[in-house]
């Protein structure tokens, strides 16, 4: 069956958004992601600005792209779950890693956060329904 069939079948709580709004929601994030997360690898490439702050970016982009083929391609609910997880945790780093240095770029990650939130809590609640 199609990934699409497949997350169909899955329980969901009824408040699960509709994947055009989720889709929605990324084309508003992913442009946020680009020039933050591209303004600190830049600074941190310059010597302007201490690697350690551009590490969290650097894993929370790693989970990020790896969510979706182990959630649609592996149809791993329970590594998905972890994997979520990682992205949400690491925003909460990248945002107290770079606040004293750039504000605006943590700032920024305040939608993202609150997608990811989001996106966590119905992450679980999928695995745990589908278990």
């Amino acid at each position: 069956m199609s990934w699409m069939e497949w997350y169909d079948s899955l329980a969901k709580p009824s408040w699960t958004p509709e994947p055009s709004t989720i889709g929605l929601i990324w084309q508003i994030l992913y442009p946020i992601i680009l020039v933050t997360f591209g303004f600190v690898f830049y600074q941190a490439l310059r010597r302007q600005l201490p690697w350690q702050v551009a590490v969290p970016f650097a894993i929370n982009l790693v989970a990020n792209l790896l969510f979706t083929p182990i959630q649609f391609g592996l149809r791993n609910l329970p590594l998905a779950a972890v994997d979520i997880l990682i992205v949400w945790g690491t925003i909460l780093w990248m945002i107290a890693a770079v606040w004293k240095h750039h504000r605006w770029v943590a700032v920024a990650q305040f939608p993202y956060l609150v997608w990811v939130s989001i996106a966590t809590v119905l992450q679980w609640t999928i695995t745990w329904w589908n278990r």
